[in-house]
């Protein structure tokens, strides 16, 4: 025996012990169905949690900051998931925070300035909040299907007509009250924007909660039973138990969480006196619960999901991303589909407006700066490809909590703001580079 042999030999057992378990978490993967990628971007948001507490000394997982974390990623989210299948279908959108900041200031001044003033019908009318926001709807959509025609049935680059997009309503802005800031907002439109009162409370939370455990368990057995009815092969029940515990544990960790923040002794102070409460020695503690915004989020998620992957709009979008010859020969009608893709980008970013403006209280003209940025860096990030035909809305989403997650730790280490461009431009170019790489292995 030689003497390399043998001082292999003692390290034989224990790379055969260390080497079992991960074949058997890597035969266990293809049973769970979870795209690696997914798993990859919740290992990252892991370690950014993780090391971001570290180094702000535990002030990063506390919940206050990860209620305040849920807010501000509703608003990219909400676009991502359109920025989704703009991508998928190869084409991009760079006037997304144009178009944002658009709607919303136009949603302000409709409720603080013209129905008021113009037409003298005062503040806080019942009507006021919901003509704002289908007026902002309606011209989303029409701005978003106006750069899709042009880009559809005009032939001309979706680079440079959303680039003369993000210049000119982003221009309009300032032609419509001359650049000043529009405030205060409807009462209940100002709802839409989260904090304490725009937020459900502890019990709603929980029902909220139990609710989305019960629409998660519902969609597993709905899924198995399609399978069986089409005779497509089963996932073990040991996988369907693990996904629906492994679930239901994260939503209401996430209810607790939401919970756990309660409102500012200010606000609860001011609660207890109007509402005849004698406030403890140690404070009233009202629980906030989740956020307006954070439930806005997740039904456009949802709504996106069922578009993207259960409708025949969301599968044409795939077929064009994926060879658009092809689909055209298929008999689907390219043109139109893009157009739609454009349309429903520019109402999600009414969406998005209408969350930044109540949650500012206020239409200001820098609402939307580089969320452009933000909302394409999401999709990338969540795995989303250039190339066309790849993408997922639940990968954009995360994407969005991940891009959020680094800005808001680098706010609590004072980072410059610089820096943090830096650190977010880095980031967006290794996630395409990435891709290109995965790309490339593939083929």
């Amino acid at each position: 025996m030689t003497e390399a042999s043998a001082a292999e030999r003692p390290r034989q057992p224990f790379a055969q012990r260390f080497r079992e378990p991960l074949q058997r978490i890597r035969g266990a993967a293809p049973s769970l169905e979870i795209d690696s990628r997914m798993l990859g971007m919740i290992a990252a948001l892991a370690i950014i949690w993780i090391g971001f507490n570290v180094m702000s000394g535990g002030l990063f997982l506390t919940a206050r900051n990860l209620w305040n974390l849920s807010v501000q990623t509703s608003v990219v989210a909400v676009m991502a998931s359109g920025m989704v299948l703009i991508i998928v279908s190869r084409n991009i959108d760079l006037s997304v925070g144009s178009i944002l900041g658009f709607t919303g200031y136009l949603m302000a001044m409709i409720q603080a300035v013209w129905i008021p003033t113009t037409f003298g019908l005062g503040f806080d009318q019942p009507f006021t909040w919901i003509i704002s926001l289908l007026i902002g709807l309606v011209v989303g959509a029409a701005i978003g299907g106006l750069q899709g025609f042009i880009v559809a049935y005009g032939r001309v680059p979706s680079f440079i007509v959303t680039l003369g997009g993000l210049l000119i309503w982003r221009g309009l802005i300032f032609e419509l009250a001359q650049g000043q800031t529009i405030a205060p907002m409807d009462k209940t439109f100002a709802l839409l924007g989260g904090g304490p009162i725009g937020s459900i409370g502890a019990i709603p939370s929980w029902i909220f909660g139990l609710a989305a455990c019960a629409g998660v368990t519902f969609s597993l057995w709905a899924g198995r039973r399609r399978r069986r009815k089409y005779d497509f092969p089963l996932r073990p029940m040991w996988a369907e138990v693990t996904i629906g515990l492994g679930s239901a544990a994260l939503i209401l960790g996430a209810v607790w969480v939401a919970n756990s923040y309660a409102w500012p002794a200010s606000l609860a102070t001011q609660y207890a006196v109007d509402h005849g409460i004698t406030e403890p020695a140690g404070g009233l503690q009202i629980p906030t619960g989740i956020a307006i915004p954070v439930i806005i989020m997740l039904g456009v998620t949802i709504v996106m999901t069922f578009i993207a992957t259960r409708r025949r709009f969301g599968r044409y979008v795939f077929a064009i991303g994926g060879n658009p010859d092809a689909a055209e020969l298929g008999g689907i009608n390219t043109r139109r589909t893009i157009m739609l893709t454009y349309v429903l980008m520019g109402a999600l970013c009414a969406i998005a407006g209408a969350i930044q403006a109540a949650r500012l209280n206020a239409g200001v003209t820098s609402a939307g700066v580089q969320n452009e940025l933000d909302t394409i860096a999401a999709a990338v990030i969540g795995g989303t490809s250039f190339a066309g035909g790849i993408g997922t809305i639940p990968g954009a989403v995360l994407g969005a909590v991940v891009m959020q997650s680094l800005r808001s730790g680098m706010v609590l280490l004072r980072v410059d703001s610089p820096i943090q461009d830096i650190v977010v431009g880095t980031v967006l170019v290794a996630a395409v580079g990435l891709d290109a790489f995965i790309r490339r292995r593939s083929a």
